[in-house]
């Protein structure tokens, strides 16, 4: 199985894909799509939709994980994040991907084994999983990575069952 791993948001939208066979997981790419603040919303999100398609074209997973929206005080960044979340959805909906949402408890519990970790903490166990020999840059491609662990573990969990 080859999983997309994606933390949405307009400005960074991180993006991770793993190969995961049974229990072994091995890092395809991580990085990170990046939009210009002074772009107008429906180019950014046409932006990412664009780098999220041509993601798609390239290494052909066969899953997409996109972390549930959480409420956020800000209210915002909430829309945003939800608009960049839509996007993702809807180019993996397009690819005909499987697609999988996890919340940022579930992708904690996940990967740290505990649901209140901190992104440092996210960051260390995603390095140490995956063997890298330094922590995923930026942040928002660890938790790409981060959630792409947590749908690999559960699909495992459920090929188990």
């Amino acid at each position: 199985m080859i999983i997309l791993g994606v933390d949405p948001g307009t400005a960074i939208c991180g993006y991770g894909i793993l190969q995961s066979d049974g229990d072994r997981l091995a890092v395809v790419t991580y990085g990170a799509i990046t939009t210009p603040s002074d772009w107008q919303l429906p180019r950014r999100l046409a932006h990412i939709y664009r780098e999220l398609t041509a993601l798609i074209v390239q290494h052909q997973p066969t899953d997409a994980v996109v972390e549930k929206l959480f409420f956020s005080k800000n209210v915002r960044t909430a829309l945003s994040v939800g608009q960049a979340r839509g996007v993702a959805l809807l180019a993996a909906a397009q690819a005909n991907l499987g697609i999988h949402e996890y919340t940022p408890l579930e992708v904690k519990q996940a990967v740290v084994g505990y649901g209140r970790a901190d992104k440092n903490q996210v960051q260390q166990m995603v390095r140490m999983l995956l063997q890298l020999d330094e922590l995923p840059q930026p942040d928002d491609a660890a938790d790409a990575l981060a959630i792409a662990i947590c749908h690999a573990h559960s699909a495992r969990f459920e090929e188990l069952k």
